[in-house]
């Protein structure tokens, strides 16, 4: 959950944050995937529902990350500099958590240039896009010529440039839509299960050469870290197939207590409200309650920002004092309906089946560093795959991703590289991340890609 402008500037330095390698190759679609051309003008889902919203009877005839519809698309930098990679968007069927068929959508990214050595690298970066409206979205907000930026997602546009530091290392990579058809923000769950039907997707659509073999990463930071963290504890039960061999997470909102009570009065009162609200588009039962016990005020306030993207439900009405919109006697969050929400939404469920690096803040103003403490303490009272946590002394939120991205991306390509994580459970601390003098190559080297890019070379060189 990202705070709005400070979030683009944030993304912005985070361009520079990966090495660059490799490159690989298009093949040919199968014939049963006709791909359609990229459109001259994309359109936000409220404005495109045959592609977001297919018919469903088609949905629920198809499996869980069955493709329904592919087309071309072309992405570019805030919408305005195309990137000269191959992408694609697919379609496709996954499930929400009452176990109903749901549409979804997903984009891919893949390097130009020679074949790599073995199977195609894969992340699955999931973005915060803490928003909850379809124009918000990132298979929109990526696009070239779109208008995302302008009505508010400054979030996914910003985060596409650390996208580009994966792609400079030949990786594919795959954003999927993880909030659903009902833009519901903050349901980890949810997304979790439509991440995990993306890569189903993506390794079955031949042009991405992605292939079961294909070693997955996954990748996000904050409210992406939401999706990313559920999607490394379901996919041992809902996809054992995938091959992910590793999940990097930072400003980890493993449990949304102590989140919501820290956005109490604060300025981020009106991006947690946002959250709420999206909540209950994925849980009827708190829907339900919230129906019946907002305050007319908490009503009205539902209304307005139900539609509005990141960096408006950032900015409109911060300093809420979100409990008392809603009519409960004594503290809300003791409501048997938001106690059940909470619930259903708290990491720690299962240890993950693969290797997880883990980093926050300690001085977090909006992802209180407690709750990771104890995520990371209930992950390590079982036995399984290496878990590396590292607290930063000195960010906050936003600079906790400048700091700890680098070396997320480092540890990450070590995974797909094969190589063995630390075992156990290691917690450390750091002053700041960034004296680790792997930081400062990483920064550097990436710095001339993504400018090269940004005058139109080709991102991912061969070797």
């Amino acid at each position: 959950m990202h705070r709005s402008l400070a979030t683009a500037f944030a993304a912005l330095a985070t361009v520079t944050l990966a090495a660059s390698l490799a490159v690989g190759p298009a093949a040919a679609a199968p014939a049963s995937t006709p791909i359609a051309p990229a459109p001259l003008v994309p359109l936000p889902s409220e404005l495109d529902p045959s592609f977001y919203r297919p018919a469903p009877a088609k949905v629920a005839a198809a499996a869980p990350g069955e493709i329904i519809a592919a087309r071309r698309i072309t992405p570019a930098n805030f919408g305005a500099v195309p990137i000269n990679v191959d992408a694609w968007q697919l379609s496709f069927r996954s499930t929400d958590t009452s176990g109903r068929a749901i549409p979804a959508v997903t984009t891919i990214l893949k390097p130009r240039g020679t074949t790599p050595t073995g199977p195609r690298k894969v992340i699955s970066m999931q973005i915060a896009e803490d928003s909850t409206a379809g124009y918000c979205a990132t298979s929109y907000a990526v696009q070239h010529m779109n208008a995302g930026a302008l009505l508010g997602q400054v979030v996914a546009p910003a985060e596409l440039l650390i996208a580009q530091g994966f792609l400079a290392q030949g990786y594919a990579v795959v954003m999927p839509d993880h909030e659903g058809p009902n833009h519901a923000y903050a349901a980890g769950p949810l997304g979790a299960r439509i991440t995990l039907d993306s890569l189903r997707a993506a390794k079955s659509f031949a042009p991405s050469s992605i292939t079961a073999a294909s070693p997955i990463g996954l990748y996000g930071y904050s409210g992406g870290a939401i999706v990313t963290g559920h999607t490394a504890e379901l996919k041992q039960t809902y996809a054992p197939e995938l091959n992910i061999v590793g999940a990097a997470e930072g400003g980890v909102p493993a449990d949304m207590k102590p989140v919501l009570n820290a956005a109490q009065n604060s300025a981020t009162s009106g991006l947690v409200l946002g959250a709420i609200i999206g909540l209950a588009r994925e849980y009827r039962y708190f829907d339900a309650f919230l129906d019946k016990h907002l305050n007319p005020l908490g009503r009205a306030l539902r209304d307005v920002k139900g539609p509005l993207c990141v960096q408006h439900q950032s900015t409109v009405l911060p300093f809420l004092n979100n409990k008392g919109l809603i009519n409960w006697p004594g503290d809300p969050l003791d409501a048997p309906a938001v106690k059940r929400v909470l619930a259903d939404t708290k990491m720690g469920r299962a240890r993950p089946d693969m290797p997880m690096y883990i980093w926050n803040s300690a001085l977090d103003e909006i992802i209180p560093v407690g709750q990771v403490n104890t995520l990371v303490r209930t992950y390590c009272r079982s036995e399984g795959p290496s878990i590396t946590y590292t607290r930063d002394h000195l960010s906050e939120h936003i600079l906790a991703e400048i700091a700890g991205a680098p070396l997320a991306l480092l540890w990450l390509k070590d995974r797909l590289d094969g190589k063995p994580a630390t075992p156990g459970c290691t917690t450390r601390d750091e002053t700041t991340m960034t004296s680790d003098a792997r930081w400062w190559p990483a920064f550097s080297d990436t710095v001339g890609n993504d400018l090269s890019a940004l005058f139109g070379a080709a991102i991912g060189r061969g070797r």
